[in-house]
C-alpha cells in the first residue's frame, strides 16, 4: 500500500498496489533519476549546478514555508504573519531585510550584495476570502468560512525568497557580483500594493526584475494581462417610512438600482477587449425604511490601458445621471488602478533557456490519481497535468485572463515572467481546487521548480551583461514615450475601507 501524504492536517490517500509492482517502479524511477541526472550533469554549467544545489538544500525549509503560508491564509494587508516567516527567513540566511516599507506593516525588502547590476525578484503571499480547502480532491474547508490561496501566493513568495538566496550563496562562493533584491508584495489580489511600493521607489535602483506566477503549465510568460480601475460610488438619500410616508424619502438604492442597469445597458457598447464589474457593498438594511445610503464596488478593465481610461470615465459619468434621477447625492472614491504587463520578449528567451534545461515537471501516480480527482470534482476532463515545457507563444495584442499590478512593476523596470504547473489542467482558478493542490506534493514541486527556474535566469543576467542590456533596450522601446501615472489616490487602504 503506497500513500501519498498532505501537509498540515495528514491526509492520506490509500492506493492498493501488488507489491512486485512497487518493486518494478522503484527500480526504474531510480534508473530515470540516473540517467536524468547525467544529462542535467552536462547542459549546466558549474554554477548553474551549484545554484539548483542549493535550491535542493533549502527544499524542506521553503516547503515548510509554503506550507505555514497556505495554512495561515491571509488575506489583503493582513499578512503579518505570513510575511514574517518569508522576512526571518531572509534574515536567518544573511539577506538585510528592511520591514513595513512604503507605509505598509506587511511589505519588506530583503537585499544582498553591492553594485551592479541589481536584479530584484517579487514575492506574493496574499490569500483571497471563503475558499479554504483542505489538500483533499474533494470540496471540503479546511477551515469553515475562512481564506485560501486560490491563486498560490503561498508559494510565489517562498519560490522566489529559494531563489533569492541561491543568488546570495553564489555571491558568497565569489561566483558573481552585484545586488539581488526580493520584494515582499503583499495585496495583489484586492488593493494592488506594487502600485505604492513603485511609488515609494522601491525599484527605481533596480536593472531588470524577475517574477513568476503559479499555473497549470509551464511556459516563459510573454502576454500581457488588462488594464484596470477600481472605485468605490457611495449614493446618500434621505430615510423614511416605506409603507407610512414614502414621499418623504430620497432612496439611495433606487440610485443604485438606475446605476447597475446603465451600466448593464453600456455593456453592449464597450469594446469587445473590456470588461466591468460590480459587487453592491450595501444595498439597505431593512425592508420597511427607505435607505438612505447605498454603496458599490466597481472595476473597469482592458487590455490597454489607453482604452481602459475612456470606458472609466464614461461609468463615472452615469453614477451622476443615477443620483440626478433618483434625487440624490454621490460620491466617487478611486481605490486603485494598475496597467496591463510590458512583455520583455527578450528576458522571455532567457527564461524560456532555462526552462528547456531544466525539463519538464514528472508526477507520481497518486499525484495523478489527486489531480484527476480534482479534475472530475469540478466538472474538468480527467487528464491529470501538463508538466511539459511549452515553447515560447507569440505575444497577443489582446489576451484577456485576469489582472496584477506586476503591470506597474513592468512599467518601471523591465519584468521576466514565468508561469509553472501547480495544479492539474483545467483546474478553475481562484478556486478550492488550487487551494488543495498548493498544500501537499503537487504544488510542492512546481514552486520548487519556478524557484530554480528564477535563479537561473537571474544568474545568467549576473554573469552576462549584455543579456541585461539586450532586455533593457527592449523596455524602453516597448515603453516609448509612455509616462508612467500611477493611479491611487492617498495613502494604502490598510484599513480595508
Amino acid at each position: 500500500m503506497t500513500l501519498l501524504r498532505c501537509t498540515n492536517h495528514h491526509q492520506e490517500l490509500k492506493l492498493e498496489k501488488p507489491k512486485t509492482t512497487i518493486m518494478k517502479k522503484t527500480i526504474l524511477m531510480a534508473l530515470c533519476l540516473s540517467m536524468s541526472a547525467s544529462v542535467f550533469a552536462q547542459k549546466m554549467s558549474k554554477d548553474k549546478i551549484q545554484l539548483v544545489t542549493s535550491i535542493e538544500k533549502h527544499k524542506e525549509e521553503l516547503i515548510k514555508i509554503s506550507d505555514s503560508i497556505w495554512a495561515l491564509a491571509e488575506t489583503a494587508f493582513d499578512e503579518t504573519e505570513s510575511s514574517r516567516i518569508l522576512a526571518d527567513y531572509a534574515e536567518k540566511n544573511g539577506l538585510t531585510v528592511t520591514r513595513g516599507v512604503a507605509d505598509i506593516p506587511t511589505a519588506f525588502t530583503a537585499t544582498y550584495g553591492s553594485g551592479s547590476p541589481v536584479i530584484s525578484i517579487l514575492g506574493e503571499f496574499d490569500a483571497l476570502p471563503g475558499i479554504s480547502q483542505k489538500a483533499s480532491p474533494i470540496k471540503e474547508p479546511f477551515k469553515e468560512g475562512a481564506a485560501g490561496h486560490g491563486c498560490g501566493h503561498n508559494m510565489f513568495g517562498t519560490a522566489s525568497l529559494g531563489s533569492a538566496i541561491a543568488i546570495k550563496e553564489l555571491m558568497d562562493a565569489g561566483k558573481i557580483k552585484g545586488t539581488v533584491k526580493f520584494l515582499g508584495t503583499p495585496a495583489e489580489e484586492k488593493y494592488f500594493a506594487k502600485v505604492w511600493m513603485v511609488k515609494a521607489g522601491l525599484w527605481d535602483d533596480v536593472d531588470v526584475n524577475v517574477s513568476w506566477h503559479p499555473g497549470a503549465d509551464i511556459e516563459a510568460d510573454v502576454q500581457s494581462g488588462l488594464s484596470l480601475i477600481d472605485f468605490v460610488v457611495e449614493f446618500y438619500g434621505q430615510a423614511a417610512h416605506a409603507s407610512m410616508d414614502p414621499w418623504n424619502g430620497r432612496s439611495a438604492s433606487d440610485a443604485l438600482e438606475l446605476y447597475t442597469t446603465g451600466i448593464n445597458y453600456y455593456r453592449e457598447h464597450i469594446l469587445p477587449t473590456s470588461r466591468i464589474h460590480y459587487h453592491i457593498q450595501d444595498g439597505g438594511q431593512v425592508v420597511n425604511v427607505v435607505p438612505d445610503y447605498a454603496k458599490l464596488w466597481v472595476r473597469v478593465r482592458d487590455p490597454k490601458r489607453s482604452k481602459m481610461l475612456p470606458t472609466y470615465e464614461r461609468v463615472k459619468a452615469m453614477a451622476e445621471g443615477a443620483a440626478i434621477m433618483a434625487n440624490v447625492d454621490y460620491k466617487i472614491s478611486l481605490v486603485s488602478g494598475i496597467y496591463e504587463t510590458l512583455v520583455n520578449r527578450s528576458g522571455g528567451e532567457i527564461m524560456q533557456n532555462n526552462l528547456e534545461l531544466l525539463g519538464p515537471i514528472t508526477y507520481t501516480e497518486e499525484e495523478t490519481v489527486f489531480g484527476k480527482a480534482i479534475q472530475k470534482a469540478t466538472g474538468k476532463p480527467e487528464v491529470g497535468f501538463d508538466g511539459t515545457v511549452h515553447p515560447l507563444r507569440e505575444t497577443l495584442e489582446n489576451p484577456g485572463g485576469g489582472s496584477t499590478d506586476v503591470g506597474d512593476v513592468s512599467w518601471n523596470v523591465p519584468n521576466i515572467n514565468l508561469g509553472v504547473s501547480v495544479a492539474p489542467t483545467g483546474t478553475p482558478w481562484h478556486s478550492w481546487a488550487v487551494v488543495a493542490c498548493g498544500g501537499m506534493s503537487i504544488g510542492h514541486k512546481g514552486m520548487i521548480y519556478a524557484s530554480k527556474a528564477m535563479g537561473l535566469t537571474m544568474l545568467d543576467l549576473f554573469q552576462n551583461p549584455k543579456l541585461v542590456a539586450k532586455v533593457k533596450e527592449e523596455f524602453k522601446t516597448r515603453k516609448g514615450d509612455e509616462i508612467y501615472e500611477p493611479m491611487i489616490d492617498g495613502p494604502p487602504p490598510l484599513d480595508g475601507e
